[in-house]
């Protein structure tokens, strides 16, 4: 019988329900008025300066419950448990009619996005291939065609509900198609590990 394998796939870790609702709540009604700075993307798209974890209560309580995915997404990436810390984090508010070009993160290892309020089914996060990849020249790409996992250039992630939160490879290109619903707001973040180590070569990370 014939068999299919997927070689090297990428991870993408969902977790439901990471934040509970009183902490959704919180941090909606705390950062929603402080993401002022524009985005180049769209006009109606805004997010807070880059915070730390110990900048807020709210933050400090979120970094704890999202450290050990954070270890568990890292094992997938690494083959090992290492420690991990996260470097920054930042709240996102999308308006209507906004969107959110394609971009991916440089300086860490791991992403990251909670959701925090509800999300319209055509505003969820996109994830594509790199423009730069490893492809074919040519494409086969045309009304006819059924893409799947190993044709497609795109993929719609999951309908998110508030709290839940999705972890990738930092590299990852993402995108948010432009949002016919109500405000989106999502806090992202990026993550590093504490070290990585090649046969001897090791490099320390700091937090």
């Amino acid at each position: 019988m014939d068999e299919i394998t997927g070689l090297f796939p990428i991870p993408f870790m969902r977790s439901p329900q990471v934040l509970g609702p009183a902490l959704v709540q919180g941090l909606v009604g705390h950062f929603s008025s402080l993401a002022v700075q524009d985005n180049n993307s769209s006009a109606k798209l805004s997010h807070t300066a880059m915070l730390q974890p110990g900048d807020s209560p709210l933050l400090v309580e979120c970094a704890g419950l999202i450290t050990p995915r954070l270890a568990d997404f890292g094992a997938l990436l690494f083959g090992e448990r290492i420690g991990w810390s996260i470097k920054e984090m930042w709240v996102n508010v999308l308006h209507t009619g906004g969107r959110q070009a394609m971009h991916n993160h440089a300086n860490s290892f791991v992403s990251g996005v909670v959701y925090l309020t509800p999300t319209h089914e055509d505003a969820r996060t996109v994830f594509m291939k790199s423009p730069g990849g490893h492809d074919f020249a040519f494409r086969n790409d045309h009304a006819g065609t059924a893409p799947g996992p190993y044709s497609a250039d795109k993929w719609i992630s999951p309908m998110p509900e508030p709290g839940d939160m999705v972890l990738f490879p930092s590299y990852l290109m993402h995108a948010v198609p432009p949002n016919p619903g109500e405000r989106r707001v999502t806090m992202a973040f990026n993550a590093i590990p504490s070290r990585l180590d090649s046969w001897g070569y090791k490099i320390s990370f700091g937090g």
